[in-house]
């Protein structure tokens, strides 16, 4: 569930910038996609939904696999030149400052996750009406 968040969570992205519903967005993909490219059970499937939906609105969430989501996410905003701020991250792991040294090498070498959707031969306009 967390490689699929990985992979979903920004693919609906029509820029780098402000873009309020790509979250939304990216929850319907999940939901469309399911069953096709991955099977998710529906309790899991919740999760992902919950994740991908509210991953830019929702400061904390009480599940620890949407924690790990919404950490991985913020972790990554290296990738547009912004550092994290600890009070939003869940997890005292993420909070550290190795992972957060860690995290801002490893978003420099991120493939987009549109590239990576792509690749597995989803079309995104057939996935979102």
């Amino acid at each position: 569930m967390v490689e699929l968040f990985a992979a979903l969570h920004d693919a609906c992205r029509e820029n780098d910038d402000h873009d309020p519903g790509h979250g939304p967005r990216a929850a319907k993909l999940a939901t469309r996609l399911n069953g096709r490219f991955f099977s998710l059970a529906p309790l899991e499937l919740n999760l992902l939904v919950i994740a991908c939906r509210h991953h830019t609105d929702t400061r904390k969430h009480s599940d620890p696999t949407v924690q790990t989501c919404w950490d991985a996410d913020r972790l990554d905003l290296f990738r547009v030149g912004i550092q994290p701020d600890p009070m939003f991250l869940n997890t005292k792991a993420a909070r550290s400052k190795e992972v957060l040294r860690w995290a801002n090498a490893r978003a420099e070498r991120l493939e987009r996750a549109h590239d990576t959707l792509q690749r597995w031969g989803a079309n995104l306009k057939e996935a979102i009406p």
